[in-house]
């Protein structure tokens, strides 16, 4: 199928890859002209076949917005527009609506994956009418990993958003947990590696994971995480799932204090915060604070 990709940074590149290697026509634009196939959104649209599938990966808020609206005047009846950001689901029921009633069907899709998507596949949460979602599933089956799994029709406008967010609260809560255990073993003089203590939870453990692999490649880059200051940023999902808990009356002690502790690390050089913003790199590509930024 054709498929419109608006935003190619560090996902929507590599996915405008993943799909092209499926198959697929994509025809891409961003604002930087070196990484675009067209010059404009109109130019995008017109080089499509009715009826158009238009995916929109950029940053939330007023960026999703503006692109929303201008799609909004371009495309046509029977079309569709993909959010694959990561927009709160209270945006996707307003752009779901404002499209409707031009005709233009609209899907929420939660994007997981990172800079390894391209290689491993992307994890996929869906929110949309199932026509619409019917509509882009060659897409998604081309982005999702290889097997049974890494795909959901998660329920209406906003679930996979929702979806989404609440799996990057869990994951803020996993990395903690991993980053304070590291901390306490570099704290203590009897543990000596802590870096191969770490390797050898990979195999037979309870705790083995794909963010468990990824620390131990910081470790591996940088054994004591001495270049890193103990800076973490939140990307506002885990704000967004604490609010929910909140409106919803759902205790979230874990999550909520994994958030704070972001809080906490800008206040303080916090060693636990090392090793969150080195997982954040290794797993997202997110930027990182280092000691000489400090200085």
């Amino acid at each position: 199928m054709q498929l419109g990709l608006v935003g190619l940074g560090k996902m929507g590149g590599n996915m405008r890859e993943r799909i092209r290697r499926a198959g697929h026509t994509v025809v891409g634009y961003d604002r930087d002209p070196d990484l675009a196939d067209v010059g404009s959104l109109t130019e995008l649209v017109d080089k499509l076949d009715a009826p158009r599938v238009v995916w929109v990966m950029v940053p939330a808020g007023a960026a999703t917005q503006s692109v929303v609206d201008e799609l909004g005047g371009l495309l046509e009846p029977g079309d569709i527009v993909v959010d694959g950001g990561n927009s709160r689901w209270t945006d996707d029921e307003k752009h779901a609506e404002e499209l409707a009633a031009k005709g233009i069907g609209f899907v929420d899709a939660g994007v997981s994956g990172g800079v390894w998507g391209l290689k491993n596949g992307y994890a996929l949460m869906v929110g949309g009418q199932a026509e619409h979602v019917e509509k882009v599933q060659p897409v998604f089956d081309a982005l999702k990993p290889a097997g049974d799994f890494g795909f959901v029709h998660a329920g209406a406008v906003g679930a996979g958003h929702f979806a989404k967010m609440v799996h990057n609260g869990i994951e803020y809560a996993m990395m903690q947990a991993y980053a304070e255990g590291w901390e306490l073993l570099e704290k203590v003089d009897s543990v000596t590696d802590v870096r191969e203590v770490f390797r050898s939870w990979q195999e037979g453990t309870v705790i083995r994971s794909w963010l468990l692999d990824l620390a131990v490649n910081a470790l591996d880059e940088d054994e004591h995480l001495d270049e890193l200051r103990g800076y973490a940023e939140d990307s506002g999902e885990g704000r967004w799932t604490v609010e929910a808990a909140v409106d919803n009356a759902v205790p979230l002690p874990a999550i909520t204090a994994s958030l704070f502790a972001r809080f906490a690390s800008r206040q303080d050089d916090s060693p636990q915060m090392k090793m969150i913003a080195a997982l954040r790199n290794q797993f997202g590509g997110h930027a990182v604070t280092t000691a000489a930024d400090k200085a």
